[in-house]
């Protein structure tokens, strides 16, 4: 006989099926990306991060002055607003990343002394 199951038993097709995605998740692990990957995309996203801010200050700062008539007051101010919003939250994301690496070395012992502390 074939190796293939019988399409009127579906206890047959759904074993095999279960049979194929138990070997494509071994493989998928095999295939997880390297901590140098998760690197460069918290560097992406870090950047991505900074560059909302000032863009976001950017539209603002430049829509209250084309609103009020001025000069590029509000553009330069709401610019720097949104430089120090980038960067805030840059610091944010690279203390929660370092609070997951802290945790995965020491394992549990380093979550708990971290909730007695603050």
């Amino acid at each position: 006989m074939s190796d293939s199951p019988d399409p009127d038993d579906p206890a047959a097709r759904l074993k095999a099926l279960e049979e194929k995605l138990a070997s494509r998740r071994t493989t998928a692990q095999v295939d997880a990306p390297k901590d140098g990957h998760y690197q460069g995309q918290l560097a992406w996203r870090m950047v991505i991060e900074l560059v909302a801010g000032l863009g976001i200050g950017f539209g603002i700062g430049y829509s209250l002055d084309r609103f009020f008539g001025t000069l590029p007051v509000f553009l330069v101010i709401f610019v720097l607003f949104g430089l120090a919003a980038g960067i805030k939250t840059m610091l944010r994301s690279a203390e929660e990343v370092q609070k997951k690496q802290l945790a995965g070395q020491a394992g549990p012992t380093a979550k708990n002394e971290g909730e007695t502390r603050g």
